[in-house]
């Protein structure tokens, strides 16, 4: 028997511009979703679990992977309340796991789950990509938010130099920055405040990294034995960017903080949501060789394309085209499925607004079309590879 990754595309509910029967065209039998009108701490109930679950059965799709259940700030920075935070997670995931939900995706990033400069690039052929400038990141954090501190994080020549380009910046273009910061999270309507993410950041100054590892293990020691007991798999997704901003501990970036987070929380259950766009976007991960050493860890895979530049920017390239290697990533995916015989979820991770999307509205990265053309792509590489082992195999 042949195993082969399980085909899905997130799905942010009964508002998404893309529908359940657009999922179902593009060739997915499943979708990854979450019930995000809960708030961070708040227990999802097994009676909304399983209404949305039948409403997805409706269209002939499955529920398997839930992305995500948030984690409360305060369990990331270890405050007195965080047991009870904690107690209601687990709830949530005995809930999750009455319904028949096997992969629980979260993430330990503090504040923000993702950061973009600008989420509607204009690329050569005129779709839209997101896209990370480092010097427009540099403004908003020295100029715009005006972090405390900021200025430790650069020679005085480099802050020279950033005050010349902000001083230059037109106003529509800090506009345009300023929105692209403070965009809400996926699944969510209202945007951030500057306002607000100082508040934030400055009670994320109270811990740093090591601490924050210390958090993150204690999470896991608790929710784990749960979690093994009823057979869920939890996924945690790596930082993106996979490394600090704002001055903000990240502790999921690295083969190395995966190294810590498996071996420290050694449970069936602990795993990685493998995101080969949030990893690819540091130079010194072998994406590869992280496949080939955390297989068994791997849960659920996210397989999109990032494409860095000299100067720290990097952009969403097509999923065949950026600096990872997708073909060996595939390689070694399947390799594993076959080895330890399973299938494992796997969702094209963003896509470029490309076609009849680009005069539709959808929250950036996750317009049908782009990401139809990523799962094509995707989906023949994977029959590629596993044809090639059927016709090398013994007779």
């Amino acid at each position: 028997m042949q195993y082969s990754m399980t085909q899905t595309m997130r799905w942010y509910g009964y508002k998404d511009a893309v529908s359940l029967l657009d999922i179902k065209q593009a060739g997915c039998t499943g979708v990854v979703s979450a019930l995000h009108h809960y708030l961070p701490g708040e227990i999802w109930p097994h009676e909304e679990i399983i209404k949305y679950k039948n409403y997805i059965e409706l269209h002939k799709l499955t529920w398997q992977v839930v992305e995500s259940l948030p984690v409360h700030d305060h369990i990331k920075l270890g405050y007195g309340d965080r047991d009870v935070l904690i107690a209601n997670y687990i709830q949530s995931l005995q809930n999750l796991a009455q319904a028949g939900i096997k992969v629980i995706t979260y993430n330990f990033m503090p504040l923000l789950d993702w950061l973009r400069t600008d989420v509607h690039y204009k690329n050569e052929d005129g779709g839209e990509i997101l896209y990370f400038k480092k010097d427009d990141y540099s403004v908003f954090d020295l100029f715009i938010l005006e972090r405390h501190d900021a200025k430790n994080d650069y020679i005085a020549a480099e802050l020279v130099r950033l005050g010349q380009y902000y001083s230059e910046m037109p106003e529509d273009y800090k506009t345009k920055i300023i929105n692209n910061f403070l965009l809400p999270l996926p699944g969510a309507d209202e945007y951030f405040t500057i306002e607000f993410l100082r508040e934030k950041i400055e009670k994320y100054r109270e811990v740093d990294a090591d601490k924050m590892r210390e958090n993150l293990i204690y999470f896991l020691n608790a929710i784990c034995p749960v979690a093994d007991e009823f057979g869920l798999q939890m996924a945690v997704h790596p930082d993106d960017p996979p490394f600090s901003v704002f001055g903000l501990p990240r502790i999921v970036s690295t083969a190395s903080d995966c190294d810590f987070l498996l071996s420290n929380a050694n449970y069936k259950s602990n795993g990685l949501c493998f995101c080969t766009g949030s990893f690819g976007a540091r130079e010194d991960n072998s994406l590869v060789e992280m496949v080939k050493k955390f297989s068994s860890s791997i849960h659920f895979l996210h397989l999109r394309n990032t494409k860095r530049k000299d100067n720290g920017d990097f952009y969403e390239a097509n999923h065949l085209e950026g600096d990872a290697d997708m073909y060996g990533i595939i390689k070694n995916i399947v390799a594993i499925m076959q080895k330890e015989k399973r299938s494992i979820p796997m969702r094209p991770d963003h896509g470029p607004k490309i076609l009849d999307d680009v005069h539709k509205t959808c929250y950036p990265g996750y317009s049908a079309i782009g990401r139809l053309k990523g799962l094509a792509e995707l989906r023949g590489v994977e029959y590629a590879v596993r044809s090639s082992i059927e016709i090398v195999k013994p007779q």
